[in-house]
């Protein structure tokens, strides 16, 4: 009796030995798994985020070309730009000085009419039509005169050349315009040159 029961132990007892040798072969098999597909992923992982050399170099290349052009035409741009300057500081006035032409030429008709004829009424008359061409010059430009006869002194627009005594306007009036002033836009050009009243000194008794 006391025999068959160790036989049956002994069975129970190999059974579960094998069982827990095949678990843990299986468990052994599935790590060794699990580790191989790791090692597959990180492999992958790092190929994916490494480019190749050769793609590097290419975009380097590409790079450097594109920094080349872009400093060429930068250089090109200072060039052109350095003589566009230039022309312009060299005729900037052209349009000016083309315009004065005309008045050179009703001068030189009138110093011409002077020589040939003694009248002195086509003289003032070339000498008008010249001071006529002027003005419609300074328009064209924006060049406009200062009205400062009968006008309060200014010191913004006027320069006082020397005052002078008087009753018959206020103090600090421009009572004489010595030279005219003249405005461009607005922006003073020359300030008229003006003599300026003052009041009568009073004579003590």
């Amino acid at each position: 009796m006391l025999a068959e029961k160790d036989e049956s132990l002994r069975e129970d007892t190999g059974k579960e030995s094998v069982n827990g040798d095949s678990k843990t072969e299986a468990a052994s098999s599935e790590a060794t798994d699990s580790a191989s597909e790791k090692d597959s992923c990180n492999k992958n992982k790092s190929t994916e985020a490494q480019p190749d050399i050769e793609t590097l170099q290419t975009q380097l290349r590409a790079e450097q070309d594109r920094c080349l052009r872009l400093s060429a035409e930068f250089d090109n741009y200072k060039k052109r730009s350095s003589r566009e300057l230039a022309d312009f500081r060299r005729f900037a006035n052209e349009s000016v000085f083309k315009k004065l032409l005309t008045v050179v030429d009703n001068l030189e008709r009138a110093l011409d009419s002077g020589e040939k004829h003694s009248d002195a009424a086509s003289i003032l008359e070339g000498i008008q039509l010249t001071h006529k061409e002027l003005i419609k010059l300074f328009e064209t430009f924006n060049v406009k005169s200062l009205k400062s006869q009968g006008e309060p002194f200014n010191p913004s627009f006027h320069q006082a050349v020397t005052q002078q005594e008087t009753d018959e306007h206020p103090e600090n009036t421009v009572i004489n315009e010595l030279q005219k002033g003249y405005l461009i836009h607005d922006r003073l050009l020359r300030p008229s040159m003006v003599v300026v009243s003052k009041s009568v000194a009073k004579q003590e008794n």
